[in-house]
């Protein structure tokens, strides 16, 4: 800094800046201290709207009232801060009278939760990360701004004029009316054969399509602003496959009693064991432990379990028991240690990602192979062969559902000269925070070759499953925020998928699998309405499916456009998919 000037380092990159009058110099994932030293900084400057930070942005400090915790037999009264500019999406932070951190709820940078805690205050951590839960979900969704039309108990609504591809598998309907009233399908047809009842709410949509809501059946709904960038993807149903307890079940609970903002929420608890790759705090390293934790997440509303990857053989069994005796079903990682055909002979109904399924197709590998060895046996797979014949045949018999995050696994395949922007275009519409984070991956140059290979294999290993009737439920495991769900029904596609097909992946088939196929996953009459207006024809294109303009959910339509820039992303524009190449 000199003579009111500022350079400013980016990786490799300096640029020169003139100095702001009043700054904090925070950026990125900043350990919990300079949270605390920012807040101060603001308190003692005024407490302005906006603070400048350097090298970039603009940081947000809301006080957010109080809130006592009860704490080692006593009561304290800690102050509530909201901090939003630092990363991507609301920070909750906690203060004793003296301005000291007590408790920070955020996330680091692959999107998982972080908190930190003052000594002494421990037993409290689930406290602050449920109230942080609902909190944000109130604080979004008093701000973000969206065009709503109530289809509630007072209201109804007709969509008129667009082609009904109603994920049935039936014909495509054109010049169709749907009706909505009290959050369910009235009415779903040809203009001619619907009567649109009087003082209906009626939007005009020639040209455009409607769709039922989409799902996403690999979610990690981590931060309350995957709210409004779900529903402006045309997401209208998430499965969260593993979360803090407090948090997920606040957020959903907020969604259902209309006080926050974002899709359904259908929840897999997740569970590990102890070892080197041991995730959370729900151990279930003994019978007792996995009978409890199954219990616990059962009486709290969760629809599935989530096995991690330390779990032995003997508590899937015990778990997935217990599961199927209390009416829920069984998904997750393969164990360290273990593979497919053990975990879904145990119980496991459903496995996440498309690795564990290549394991089984080719010979056994011993424990400490290394990464060049596992790589090429995936290269080595022939989807024909007798030992992946096997592995489909034994899958297609079970049932066995897969969510193979195909677009997750593509996305490891950015390199320089193939940038992730040139296969998703929607991450050149991400939040500012988010563009160094996303731009970040990738293999090292000398494997980026045959990891692309890799991928390529697993996408032809998709279809394989696919052809021989094993249901393929689309999941993105977050990647590009909203836009990723897109990705990976346009890689169904190139995988042999037919459009109908691969919207049925991301509609009706999750539906089915999780039992609800009553309920919701096509636009029929009866149903939950639960459906989105696109611009263009996805049968023909399936990349149209990016196009939303109009979500239908809860008894609610919201403006994609509003919720993208609600939730701090540009709005998705339809020339933007011209560059995106066809096929991609």
């Amino acid at each position: 800094m000199k003579d009111g000037k500022v350079s400013l380092r980016n990786r490799d990159k300096w640029t020169d800046a003139d100095l702001p009058r009043q700054f904090f110099t925070i950026a990125g994932y900043a350990p919990a201290t300079m949270q605390m030293l920012l807040v101060r900084f603001w308190a003692t400057h005024g407490s302005p709207a906006g603070l400048r930070t350097l090298p970039t942005g603009k940081v947000r400090v809301e006080p957010r009232g109080q809130d006592v915790f009860s704490v080692n037999g006593k009561s304290e009264k800690l102050d509530r801060y909201l901090v939003e500019g630092v990363i991507w999406g609301r920070e909750t932070l906690w203060f004793d009278s003296k301005r000291n951190l007590v408790a920070a709820v955020t996330l680091d940078a692959e999107f998982d939760h972080f908190e930190a805690i003052r000594e002494g205050y421990e037993s409290a951590l689930g406290t602050f990360v449920g109230r942080a839960g609902t909190d944000g979900m109130e604080a979004l969704a008093g701000m973000t701004k969206t065009r709503t039309v109530s289809a509630g108990n007072k209201g109804t609504l007709a969509l008129v004029g667009a082609t009904l591809v109603d994920g049935t598998g039936s014909a495509a309907i054109p010049d169709a009316v749907v009706v909505v009233k009290k959050g369910r399908i009235v009415a779903a047809g040809p203009r001619g054969k619907v009567k649109i009842p009087s003082r209906s709410t009626v939007v005009d949509v020639p040209g455009k399509t409607i769709l039922p809501g989409l799902w996403d059946m690999h979610a990690h709904f981590e931060q309350v602003e995957w709210g409004p960038i779900y529903l402006a993807a045309g997401v209208t149903t998430v499965r969260d496959c593993g979360n803090e307890f407090e948090f997920i079940t606040a957020v959903r609970d907020a969604i259902a009693a209309g006080r926050g903002l974002g899709p359904r929420l259908l929840l897999a608890g997740i569970v590990d064991g102890t070892g080197a790759l041991a995730l959370g705090v729900q151990r279930v390293d003994t019978p007792d432990q996995a009978r409890m934790w199954t219990d616990r997440y059962h009486d709290a509303g969760f629809q599935q379990m989530k096995i991690y990857s330390s779990v032995t053989l003997e508590e899937v069994k015990i778990i997935a028991e217990e599961a199927h005796r209390l009416g829920m079903t069984v998904t997750g990682h393969v164990p360290q240690g273990l593979n497919a055909f053990q975990v879904i002979e145990a119980g496991q109904d459903q496995i996440n990602h498309i690795d564990y399924v290549a394991q089984i197709m080719h010979a056994p590998l011993p424990p400490d192979a290394d990464r060049t060895a596992r790589l090429q046996a995936v290269l080595d797979i022939d989807v024909n062969s007798d030992e992946a014949r096997k592995a489909i045949s034994f899958l297609k018999a079970r049932s066995t559902v897969i969510d193979p995050t195909i677009a997750l696994m593509e996305f490891f395949t950015a390199t320089t000269a193939k940038p992730p922007v040139s296969f998703e275009p929607g991450i050149a519409d991400v939040a500012p925070e988010l563009v160094e984070q996303l731009a970040d991956v990738g293999p090292p140059t000398d494997r980026s070759e045959t990891v692309e290979k890799a991928f390529e294999k697993d996408l032809e290993i998709v279809g394989a499953l696919h052809r021989a009737g094993v249901p393929i439920v689309a999941g993105t495991d977050q990647t590009v925020p909203g836009h990723s769900l897109h990705r990976e029904i346009e890689l169904y596609v190139r995988a042999g998928f037919t459009p109908m097909e691969a919207i049925q992946a991301a509609t009706t088939v999750p539906a089915h699998v999780m039992g609800l196929d009553k309920e919701t996953g096509t636009v029929e009459a009866g149903k939950r309405a639960d459906l989105i207006v696109i611009d263009g024809d996805p049968l023909a294109d399936i990349r149209n499916t990016r196009n939303v303009e109009l979500v239908v959910t809860g008894g609610k339509m919201y403006d994609s456009a509003d919720l993208w820039r609600g939730a701090g992303f540009k709005p998705w524009m339809k020339n933007r998919a011209a560059a995106h190449a066809s096929g991609n």
